[in-house]
């Protein structure tokens, strides 16, 4: 681990505190939703506002990295990600608050893609696997502990919890520009004005998935979207629920994504590690999936609170175990020369499952509180059988290979 690990140890320092500080206003966002009076359905339509501009760009931004390195747009990004959530802080109405969640997602999309392409350029192909499940970790369980510092935070105050975010985010900017490697070395030095008019528009970014684009690809990215659609339902109604239905504040749900996160570092550690080195990783993915499934579902069975925390870590922790082995198996199949473009793609479908996600939760969840938690498990297993679909066209692509 120690080889594996040492190149890459300031970066994956950096994403530790990136998604710390990513992570310290999602605990207070319902309390400020309630101090305003605005709707329910706004604690899922604000996300889904950030996660939409993400994935309307998140191409953009793997196109750019083409041409800019990786670690001058994580600073941009990272500094723009902070003045977006001090515009979230200071709105006051619905309009004023979706303004700042579409600043912010325009610039997350590059954070999140440009922390793929990083792994993905700096590791050898030997390497690539541990090393995205090493970053995925990070983001993971750093961003749990981001969830408990924040909710301590907001127990002071709201504002100190923002205003420690800008000042985090704006210090992993920072550290990224000064501490990382240039992850390319046959990148264009000048990029014409016309080429950058041209890769602002994030349609045409779209259009050049056709790169790399493959029916096996299609199935992949389908996956991709329904555990980001049920991850993301799941996750913004857990925070709504446990203050709406159990009356928990921000300390309390900060504490309790730490210890998801201290759980979900052990799976990772070890049964993520194991996936990717030594099974199938693909028929691993559908068993991981599906008993995600099982634990969502069974948190919504009753209205007791220690099953549903129970079964709740038991579900989180599988998603932090399927994450980094759907990151490994898109990143094995993409093209090297098209791998900024594919990640950039992949981190659009995610986002795109999280808009959908968000979306969904916040109007579903006037329906029904456990109606977006039903949903998000019937997602898991139309994911399931897409892997499962995945398996049968490669199994026979690899037999049309073999016997031509």
């Amino acid at each position: 681990m120690k080889k594996i690990v040492s190149p890459m140890l300031p970066f994956f320092m950096i994403v530790c505190l990136q998604s710390m500080a990513a992570n310290f206003a999602h605990p207070v966002t319902p309390t400020i939703i309630q101090n305003l009076g605005l709707g329910d359905y706004m604690f899922g339509l604000a996300f889904a506002g950030m996660a939409g501009t993400s994935f309307l760009f998140s191409p953009f931004w793997g196109k750019l990295a083409d041409y800019v390195q990786s670690r001058t747009i994580l600073l941009i990004c990272n500094l723009g990600y902070a003045v977006g959530q001090i515009l979230f802080s200071l709105g006051t109405t619905e309009v004023t608050i979706m303004m700042a969640r579409f600043v912010s997602g325009f610039f997350v999309g590059g954070v999140n893609v440009c922390m793929l392409t990083y792994t993905v350029n700096m590791s050898a192909p030997e390497q690539r696997g541990s090393h995205l499940t090493i970053q995925a970790t990070a983001v993971t369980v750093a961003g749990t502990f981001g969830y408990m510092i924040g909710g301590v935070l907001g127990e002071v105050s709201v504002n100190l919890a923002f205003g420690m975010q800008a000042l985090c985010l704006s210090l992993s900017a920072f550290l990224f520009f000064f501490l990382l490697k240039n992850d390319r070395t046959d990148r264009q030095g000048h990029i014409p004005m016309g080429q950058v008019v041209r890769n602002a528009n994030p349609f045409a970014a779209f259009l050049s998935a056709k790169q790399f684009m493959t029916m096996l690809f299609g199935v992949l990215f389908v996956v991709v979207f329904m555990i980001n659609f049920a991850f993301t339902a799941y996750d913004q109604c857990f925070n709504y629920y446990i203050k709406d239905q159990f009356g928990f504040s921000s300390m309390y749900n900060g504490f309790i994504k730490a210890a998801i996160g201290l759980i979900s570092l052990l799976a990772n550690m070890t049964l993520c590690m194991y996936i990717i080195r030594k099974t199938d990783t693909a028929r691993s993915e559908v068993k991981v999936l599906l008993v995600s499934a099982i634990a969502l579902f069974g948190a919504i069975i009753g209205d007791a609170v220690v099953p549903f925390i129970l079964l709740t870590v038991v579900y989180l922790s599988m998603n932090a175990v399927s994450v980094p082995v759907l990151q490994s198996i898109v990143a094995d199949r993409a093209p090297h020369e098209s791998s900024n473009i594919v990640m950039g793609f992949y981190n659009a479908i995610r986002s795109f499952g999280q808009v959908c996600g968000a979306t969904f939760a916040g109007f579903a969840y006037s329906a029904g509180p456990k109606v977006p938690f039903l949903w998000a498990g019937i997602a898991l297993i139309i994911g399931g059988l897409g892997m499962v679909v995945y398996i049968i066209l490669s199994h026979r692509r690899n037999e049309t290979c073999g016997k031509a």
